[in-house]
């Protein structure tokens, strides 16, 4: 079915966002592959990790490389195109999207490193796959002759079975308070760290986010990169890149790498919801579920906090690259909203997925349904750092009333 409230002949996408054909072909080869990812769903989820043809499909489709810079075969789409593809692919299986929004970003931030990093990884093999951990307390390093010694353990590493390459975060110390605190991303060869096969989740269970560990590996400087330089405005990339994709702020927008996820598994759950209600009838009276108004409640509810959400994310990314475009840097205000925003348009996509699981009664107990995935996943992808609203909430009310952000990633 198209979808209740959708455009059912571009999904969310229309000739006013976007006149490019390449990028509707990629929004077109997206949604051919949603049919067999959600066969594959229960297999993807006993496996703990992307199946191979899964990630072939996606290499094949060009999906991972959607942001990477032109230069080096890659689409350089606008940031848009992460909400628009992740939310098709969420609509097939969370997990899937998940590990493609994630790698496919890594793509996009690596084109803000040094030349060097750039051209030592994408001209061995443009197609690699990048991992990430960006947590900065997980992490310590210390500056040395040509980089730094780093050493740490990472947790949430999706998808790093499939990579040659992590992009770490640290705390870089310093034997000088004075100093103070520096945050950098480190680019790590999967010779220089090791897997911890942990990830046996609830939810987001195919995204294999096992741990990393590092022990005291040499990172040349230019594979690195300091929070600092992603703020917004010129990074180390973006003279090679000129592509304003390459000098949005990163952290302010990170919740967009993968809110689309939540976005097409609430949509999915809707979808599913008003076909079941279409034909179902109630085990306790035998009245059809669709004329019931509660039912219709419900329908709408779901609806229209979906709707709201997609025009939140929507919005922020078209937002974001105008003023990219503009040349304009946001101010803190600008940047905390974007972190409020992303949060709460996730916040909204779980609501309606609880909400329509409630309504479901008994049916959604069943593991063989897609019920009980999209519950799980929606509550999985909710507890990410990034879409929890209370962070995103107070940071947001600090600034606003004239205090300092205490995000110092922003």
């Amino acid at each position: 079915m198209a979808g209740v409230g959708r455009r059912p002949s571009t999904g969310q996408i229309s000739a006013a966002d976007t006149d490019d054909q390449a990028y509707m072909a990629m929004v077109a080869r997206a949604r051919a592959l949603t049919a067999q990812l959600r066969d594959r769903a229960a297999r993807t989820e006993e496996l703990r990790r992307l199946p191979p043809e899964t990630e072939r499909d996606l290499h094949e489709a060009g999906l991972f490389r959607l942001v990477q810079p032109n230069r080096v075969g890659g689409s350089e789409f606008d940031y848009i195109a992460l909400v628009d593809c992740a939310e098709i692919l969420g609509q097939a299986d969370a997990s899937v999207a998940w590990n493609f929004a994630n790698l496919a970003s890594h793509h996009w931030m690596l084109g803000m490193f040094d030349k060097r990093a750039q051209d030592f990884v994408w001209d061995r093999d443009p197609n690699v796959l990048i991992a990430s951990s960006f947590i900065f307390p997980a992490g310590r390093a210390r500056r040395v002759e040509g980089g730094y010694r780093l050493h740490g353990s990472w947790p949430f590493s999706s998808g790093v079975a499939s990579c040659d390459w992590n992009m770490l975060a640290s705390v870089v110390s310093s034997e000088d308070e004075a100093d103070g605190i520096e945050y950098r991303i480190f680019l790590v060869h999967k010779n220089d760290y090791r897997i911890r096969d942990t990830w046996d989740a609830v939810g987001l269970r195919g995204t294999g986010s096992s741990d990393v560990e590092v022990s005291d590996a040499f990172v040349p400087e230019p594979f690195t990169v300091a929070v600092s330089d992603l703020a917004g405005g010129p990074t180390p990339g973006s003279a090679i890149n000129p592509n304003p994709l390459y000098k949005l702020p990163v952290f302010s927008l990170f919740p967009f790498v993968l809110s689309g996820v939540a976005l097409g598994n609430a949509q999915a759950c809707l979808d599913d919801y008003v076909e079941t209600a279409q034909h179902r009838a109630s085990t306790y009276n035998r009245a059809k579920l669709g004329d019931m108004q509660s039912t219709q409640i419900k329908i709408a509810g779901a609806s229209a906090q979906i709707d709201a959400a997609r025009l939140i994310m929507r919005s922020s990314c078209i937002e974001a690259m105008a003023d990219a475009r503009r040349g304009d840097i946001p101010d803190m205000a600008a940047k905390t909203k974007s972190r409020r925003d992303g949060a709460f348009a996730v916040n909204l996509c779980t609501e309606a997925v609880s909400s329509l699981f409630a309504a479901s009664g008994a049916r959604g107990l069943f593991t063989t349904g897609a019920l009980q995935r999209q519950f799980r996943d929606a509550h999985a992808i909710n507890s990410h750092l990034a879409f929890n609203f209370d962070a995103a909430g107070t940071n947001y009310g600090r600034v606003a009333l004239g205090l300092p952000s205490e995000n110092l990633t922003l």
